[in-house]
């Protein structure tokens, strides 16, 4: 049963993962499949990440209806050299897809020490910090990332020629992860449009707008399509880094082909995992990422803030939202509702 609050619903986790499952099922998914994507975009929405989670589910729906996505197909191995793997997605579900090069990642890092598994032809991951916290919880670093359609410029340019092309870093802590998921845009297109869903203001400067002027009103950083690369020039410079090598590695499409489609897809993925079980230093692992963590939480709060290391609010907003449920605004649920 959904619970009223002011900013919109509160939906309980096993109510959104059943809706989901069921709309899943009708639009031709497996069993299989339709309940992992259900379970993928439930958790995403029950830690907070809802612009990948329960905001996004229409739009994957439709990309199924729209033949973009293509429910029945599987990832194939195309190359294998050494440690590195090259895969094709086939247009499969993204998520999916993700998960299968996640794992392999895995398996080869738990035989080799180091894995990594490069996929062309895929579909959106949803929330990149789902592979970095699957590896992690057991026992895996993880590195990966993905390239997207054209929505950043160039430092110093006015038209989009970038990717803002999120990167995951995770590494495993006590019985969780330390878990860092961000694109290269100061703020992700989906966190606009969840600020313009609740019109919201962004909280600093997140792009330009018609006029060339930094703004922090996202509705006309959308119309603009000129977002904010993090660190300015570094974070332009580290979105062309990320695509030259996803494209390379995976023998896939770079944001200058993905950008000559309708949509966003075709794209080109990397997933790196290290065993850190095979380390000489294993056994003292846990005690310098503690250390180092106590030292990072010691940081002198300014004003209000408070110290959290990437992935620490997660955990708060899981335990939250499996108490209260996920906070869902009405239009989403009514989009979610009608399919």
């Amino acid at each position: 049963m959904a619970t009223t609050v002011t900013s919109g619903l509160r939906i309980p986790p096993s109510v959104m993962e059943s809706e989901f499952k069921r709309i899943l099922l009708k639009y031709d998914f497996t069993e299989d499949k339709a309940a992992t994507l259900a379970d993928i975009y439930t958790v995403n929405s029950l830690e907070g990440v809802y612009t990948h989670g329960v905001n996004r589910f229409s739009k994957f729906i439709k990309y199924v209806i729209d033949g973009y996505v293509k429910p029945h197909e599987e990832p194939v191995c195309i190359h294998r050299a050494g440690v590195l793997e090259q895969w094709n997605g086939r247009l499969g579900p993204g998520p999916l897809n993700a998960l299968v090069c996640t794992d392999r990642a895995i398996e080869i890092a738990g035989q080799q020490g180091m894995g990594c598994v490069a996929i062309a032809n895929t579909n959106h991951w949803m929330r990149g910090g789902t592979y970095g916290w699957r590896a992690a919880k057991q026992g895996y670093a993880f590195i990966g990332w993905t390239n997207t359609i054209k929505n950043m410029p160039v430092w110093g340019g006015i038209n989009s020629k970038l990717g803002n092309n999120p990167l995951v870093i995770a590494v495993p802590y006590q019985n969780e992860a330390i878990v860092l998921d961000m694109a290269m845009s100061q703020f992700s297109y989906g966190a606009l449009d969840l600020h313009v869903l609740r019109n919201q203001q962004l909280p600093v400067p997140g792009g330009y707008d018609k006029q060339g002027v930094l703004t922090t009103d996202p509705a006309s950083i959308r119309e603009s399509e000129r977002t904010l690369p993090i660190g300015y020039w570094k974070g332009s410079g580290l979105s062309l880094l990320l695509d030259i090598l996803a494209s390379v590695l995976s023998a896939g499409f770079p944001v200058l082909e993905v950008s000559k489609q309708n949509v966003e897809n075709n794209l080109s993925q990397v997933f790196i995992t290290i065993n850190l079980a095979r380390l000489k230093n294993a056994s003292t692992i846990p005690t310098l990422l503690q250390q180092i963590i106590d030292d990072y939480h010691r940081s002198i709060p300014d004003r209000d803030s408070k110290i959290l290391y990437p992935g620490e609010r997660v955990l708060r907003v899981r335990e939250e939202n499996a108490k209260n449920g996920i906070p869902v605004i009405q239009k989403v649920w009514d989009e979610i509702m009608a399919l």
